[in-house]
């Protein structure tokens, strides 16, 4: 009995064993046949890793070849892609790299679904990379990687239309914003650096390289070399540029100190050529240094952006959005020649306000007596062009308006532009729910109520006069480069349209402009320049402040080159406010056109030796 039992646990422990020999066998079999290439590979990846070698970012030049914006040499540390990560490892990290765990974990979160290496920190100094390197024997997927670094060496210089770069966000990762980028990869965040950034960016390279068990590198093997990106040559003019900031930020300040505007912290200025809409410079105010965001901005210099009441992000000549004040009269008056509702040498009578709506009428309550369209137009008088508003109505005004551009984008080559509003009766109903009234029409006939314009938009208004009556889109690109310096491509532009107005009515509202620049014009000291400038001033209504101050102008009057639009928020008067602005801006254009000679630098004093 005790043998059979003995005999059948024998059985039992047979079958067993071979039960989970054929086990083994057919895992043995499942490992070797099945998956064996992916065993391999994993092996093959304990031992080799692959890293990206980031491309240079292409240059950008102003309209001469000055390099505006360049690559600078720099590390960056990147953790290998691992399942799981050593406390102790993050730790060290966090301690080399000043960055809290939590942050570094985040970045491993945001990386789950990609395999490319992950980017904890960029730009580092030769310090931090002496230390990282002393420290790699313990965090062998810790690992230094060359990469360029971009560089804004004006700083502030142009800021709005260059743009800044950053790290791709898992945001624009996850909404495919860009193409062909991986986590960690440097894009255009604003600017030109966003819009052209599929140009700039280039094509990332990659090598591979085995490691032993410590990470040290044992092998190296053959690498892709990266693509440098395209570069951009700009119509930007850097003189121009820079000078215009230097004395805008001049100009501020003295308005502010002196107590004619004590508001006045944020302006826009614009200058570009009305031939055929290239802008020559692009100045908005407050400004920031792009280098900031390059290596991730710190706490400080975002709180000192971000807290700013004047919005030093937002790039005001495109997304400004103010009543353009008397620089629309331009838009009446040819309104009303259009439709023969008035005669160039007409006299209007200037009581101080209009009949029909007494409560309206001139800025300090000024009697100009009787007046034509030229002296009306130089003087900036109200009473004049309520009348020809009352002439031509509020519809024929909002058709001009949008003759000349306003209420659309320009389509200058940057994101975010704002459109603008024309004032209508529709308007007015949507926002406000209420009928029109005759009032409302003398507002919009001199660019107050329910009209918004961007200084961007004036430009195009004024080009149009300048030139004779043809509407150009303005653009800050002229050509796309290869590396060696060829032309790649001219990017694609809508050509020049002559607008819907008659070339005689343009010369009437060019002999208007003349004269403000001219003896008893409001802007008459313009007549100081070595070439004739036609104007426009211009008071905005402000309902938070002191009201904005506009200048309009091009010139030279009898071969246009040059179109220049500013306004200073909580200016007050546009002759004072914005007029000297525009006027430094002619001033820079004549001396480097040799119109006119630059002064001599003022002589230092010799030093004595004792």
């Amino acid at each position: 009995m005790d043998e059979r039992n003995q005999a059948g646990r024998l059985h039992v422990m047979l079958v067993i064993c071979l039960v989970l020999f054929t086990v083994l066998i057919g895992r043995m079999v499942y490992l070797q046949l099945w998956r064996g290439d992916y065993y391999a590979k994993q092996s093959d990846g304990n031992r080799l890793r692959q890293s990206k070698i980031s491309a240079p970012r292409g240059l950008i030049y102003d309209s001469e070849g000055k390099v505006l914006v360049n690559n600078l040499p720099g590390y960056a540390v990147v953790l290998q892609k691992q399942s799981k990560y050593k406390e102790e490892t993050l730790q060290r990290l966090s301690t080399l790299l000043d960055m809290p765990v939590e942050d570094i974990k985040k970045k491993i979160e945001a990386s789950a679904n990609y395999y490319e290496p992950i980017m904890l920190k960029n730009n580092l100094d030769i310090q931090l990379v002496t230390r990282i390197e002393e420290q790699r024997r313990y965090m062998p997927e810790v690992m230094l990687t060359v990469q360029t670094i971009r560089n804004y060496p004006y700083h502030e210089l142009a800021v709005h239309a260059l743009g800044y770069v950053g790290e791709v966000s898992e945001y624009e990762m996850e909404r495919n914003l860009f193409k062909d980028v991986t986590q960690g990869s440097i894009v255009g965040k604003e600017g030109l650096e966003k819009s052209y950034d599929k140009y700039l960016r280039g094509v990332d390279g990659a090598f591979m390289e085995e490691v032993d068990v410590g990470g040290n590198v044992v092998k190296h093997y053959d690498s892709i070399q990266p693509v440098q990106g395209k570069s951009l040559k700009l119509t930007l003019d850097y003189e121009l540029q820079a000078e215009l900031e230097k004395f805008t930020d001049k100009h501020l300040a003295y308005l502010r100190n002196s107590g004619i505007a004590p508001g006045a912290r944020a302006a826009a200025v614009v200058a570009l050529d009305p031939r055929n809409g290239a802008v020559r410079a692009m100045v908005s105010r407050p400004g920031y240094d792009p280098n900031w965001f390059v290596h991730g901005i710190s706490s400080k210099n975002w709180n000192s952006i971000n807290n700013d009441p004047n919005f030093p992000m937002n790039n005001k000549v495109i997304t400004g959005e103010y009543p353009p004040g008397s620089t629309f009269k331009i838009v009446t008056g040819s309104a009303a020649f259009e439709l023969k509702k008035v005669g160039l040498d007409e006299p209007i009578f200037d009581g101080g306000f209009h009949p029909l709506v007494p409560t309206m009428g001139n800025a300090g309550g000024e009697v100009l007596g009787w007046l034509t369209f030229i002296k009306a137009l130089a003087m900036s008088d109200n009473v004049y062009f309520y009348e020809l508003g009352n002439r031509v109505g509020i519809d024929n005004i909002a058709k001009y308006a949008r003759i000349y551009g306003f209420g659309e984008k320009t389509g200058i080559d940057l994101d975010g532009e704002s459109k603008g509003l024309v004032a209508s009766k529709d308007i007015k109903r949507k926002i406000w729910n209420e009928d029109w009234r005759l009032g409302d029409t003398f507002n919009a006939a001199i660019g107050q109520g329910f009209n918004l314009t961007t200084p961007m938009q004036l430009a195009v208004m004024l080009s149009i006069v300048a030139n004779g009556g043809v509407k150009y889109q303005p653009y800050l690109v002229d050509s796309i480069l290869n590396v060696d310096g060829s032309v790649f491509e001219k990017p694609k532009r809508h050509e020049g349209k002559h607008i819907d107005v008659s070339q005689q009515t343009i010369d009437y509202i060019r002999m208007g402009m003349s004269a403000t620049t001219q003896e008893g014009g409001t802007a008459s000291y313009f007549s100081g320049l070595p070439k004739a400038i036609a104007g426009k001033t211009g008071t905005a209504e402000n309902s938070h402040g002191r009201d904005h101050g506009l200048f309009v102008a091009y010139g030279p009057v009898d071969n246009p080159e040059l179109v220049v639009v500013c306004i200073v928020e909580q200016g007050g008067f546009g002759s004072t406010a914005a007029g000297p602005i525009v006027y430094k801006a002619f001033e820079e254009f004549f001396q480097e056109r040799g119109y006119m000679p630059r002064p001599k630098p003022e002589s230092e004093p010799v030093q004595v030796q004792q």
